[in-house]
């Protein structure tokens, strides 16, 4: 009898074991149909990745050009004394908003405010703020705040420009501050926004120091502005940092985070990108006295050093509103 296998042909001992290992002779059984199926998923997944980078990436071209040049003229103040009472009287009832220490802002002056941010996309702590500013201190009074590029630019927004809302910028900021006017920045951006809300009590800056440099460079004081119960306005989750890098959003829309909360009306809310109904939170603010940088620190004042004291400042006034607080909403 010939051996099968000096004839190039296959034994039955071989052809027992190719079964075992789950392919023919030619790679084309079952374990070889998986992995070509793993390709053929992956290749579709690299595809659909590469549609929604360049859909992603025209968006963000297209929200780029409409972000305004550094005009601060889009603020009207004819349309803010309009709008203002009914504004203040929405945001006293439904968030029985309580501002306190407005009388510590210098008049005679620029000046930068720097407050902890909360509330997701729609920062109710902001739009109190803003409205108590402006009561009290008078619509003339130049008063400006620095907001992403995204909420600028989007449709619908037109009146936040009107209340003095501008692009985040190097060129902004200076322009602002150089027109004597009041500027407030919040220096957390996205990313304190959206912390998840069992940490609705952090001050969280990530780190960015950028607007001491902008208030030594102007020459003005920073005022810092603390707030509580935006958090509370939502169940905020995670700030989906992972998901916003897989989606390269830093690159196309400078988002580090693409959150995830409960919200209402959407139940589930991911981007926060249509924002929310916020639920009717107390909303407290507490201005602290200004800071003269070089007056307490000397003539080259340590950023490093300016923002850690910061840091602990606003850390434990926020704290001390938080234990005022009897319960979440309910304030």
């Amino acid at each position: 009898m010939s051996d099968g296998r000096a004839n190039g042909g296959t034994t039955t001992s071989d052809r027992q074991q190719t079964r075992r290992n789950g392919a023919g002779p030619n790679g084309a059984g079952p374990a070889g149909a998986v992995v070509g199926s793993a390709l053929d998923t992956a290749a579709v997944a690299r595809d659909v990745a590469a549609l929604l980078g360049r859909f992603g990436a025209a968006v963000a071209q297209q929200a780029q050009s409409r972000v305004p040049s550094a005009d601060l003229d889009n603020r009207d103040p004819d349309y803010i004394r309009e709008t203002l009472p009914g504004m203040w009287l929405l945001a006293s009832l439904y968030f029985r908003a309580e501002v306190r220490g407005l009388h510590l802002i210098p008049e005679d002056r620029g000046v930068l405010l720097v407050g902890n941010h909360s509330g997701g996309n729609l920062t109710p702590d902001s739009i109190v703020f803003s409205l108590a500013f402006n009561t009290y201190f008078g619509v003339e009074r130049g008063f400006y705040q620095l907001a992403h590029n995204l909420v600028v630019s989007m449709p619908g927004l037109g009146w936040m420009r009107k209340h003095g809302t501008v692009a985040a910028s190097h060129e902004n900021a200076h322009k602002a501050l150089d027109s004597g006017a009041a500027l407030l920045v919040y220096p957390g951006g996205d990313y304190e926004v959206h912390r998840p809300s069992w940490e609705s009590a952090k001050v969280d800056f990530g780190g960015r120091k950028g607007f001491i440099r902008l208030a030594l460079e102007e020459d003005v004081p920073i005022v810092p502005v603390v707030a509580i119960g935006g958090q509370e306005t939502a169940l905020f989750l995670s700030r989906g940092e992972r998901l916003a890098k897989l989606l390269r959003l830093d690159k196309m829309f400078r988002l580090k985070v693409l959150p995830i909360s409960l919200a209402l009306p959407w139940g589930l809310n991911v981007g926060d990108m249509l924002s929310h109904l916020p639920l009717p939170a107390k909303i407290t603010v507490e201005v602290l006295p200004p800071i003269d940088l070089r007056e307490k620190y000397g003539r080259n004042p340590d950023v490093d050093e300016v923002y850690d004291d910061l840091m602990k400042q606003m850390q434990t006034t926020l704290t001390g509103l938080q234990s005022e607080r009897r319960l979440p909403l309910i304030g």
